[in-house]
């Protein structure tokens, strides 16, 4: 059994059906890539406006279908934001451990914490002031994402969702934030699965596993050849060939997705 269990994955918001039964394995050590909708990030770490009508997920082995985001978090899931939210007054360092610390049971020791940051810097090549800085507070876009990738060094998760990481990021920034993901993944045997509408991320980190998300369905898996197939062929062709409708297709910047 995967450590991150989909099955038959049904969820609606607003009324409206946006997944229409997912199924999804992903496993310490793998890197998988969805090109689909953000609906199944927040879907998987218990954002209230999404409503699971059918299906589960499950996480070690404990469904977590029902449960509160903190509770995910806890057990080892991990989400990265599309768009990380700023919080003035609270610095880098302290957030992180605070987090460490709401996973513990006993607060972590100042010694050990400075030496996991310091190892998490390195690991990651961030410059050593970033931690002393307010979480996002008048950061750039590839600083936010480079904060999360911090938080994902620290809190050790075994799986984490990367919800459109890329998004907004310039050349360099993109390079940066994929490098660290590969480094974890590497170092640390991370879980990680990348949710994108575009193909450019991947081009540094080398995806395991590709699966295409249309219409609420995945309807193509492969490894690598799916993301040169993409590149040579467009969406529209496997569109066809599934005969995927307009409704929640994923092409390139679609704000549906």
């Amino acid at each position: 059994m995967a450590d991150l269990e989909i099955r038959d994955l049904h969820v609606c918001t607003d009324g409206h059906e946006i997944l229409r039964g997912v199924d999804l394995s992903v496993s310490r050590g793998q890197i998988h890539a969805l090109s689909g909708k953000s609906t199944l990030a927040s879907t998987l770490m218990g954002h209230p406006a999404y409503e699971i009508t059918q299906g589960s997920i499950s996480f070690m082995g404990e469904d977590i279908t029902s449960a509160e985001p903190h509770e995910r978090a806890k057990a080892g899931l991990f989400l990265a934001f599309q768009y990380p939210v700023a919080i003035p007054g609270v610095s880098v360092a302290n957030f992180l451990r605070m987090a460490i610390n709401a996973k513990r049971e006993e607060p972590i020791g100042v010694k050990e914490f400075r030496a996991q940051l310091a190892h998490a810097v390195d690991l990651l090549d961030v410059d050593r002031s970033f931690t002393s800085r307010h979480l996002n507070d008048g950061f750039s876009g590839g600083e936010k994402k480079r904060a999360e990738i911090l938080q994902m060094a620290m809190l050790l998760p075994d799986v984490a969702v990367l919800d459109e990481t890329d998004s907004g990021l310039d050349i360099d920034a993109l390079r940066t934030v994929a490098e660290g993901v590969q480094r974890l993944h590497d170092e640390q045997g991370l879980g990680v699965l990348i949710i994108t509408h575009y193909q450019r991320i991947l081009h540094h980190v080398k995806p395991d596993f590709v699966h295409i998300l249309l219409d609420g369905r995945i309807v193509l898996e492969g490894g690598v050849e799916v993301v040169e197939r993409l590149e040579r062929e467009g969406y529209d062709r496997i569109r066809q060939e599934f005969g995927a409708g307009e409704a929640g297709a994923v092409a390139a910047g679609d704000p549906g997705a």
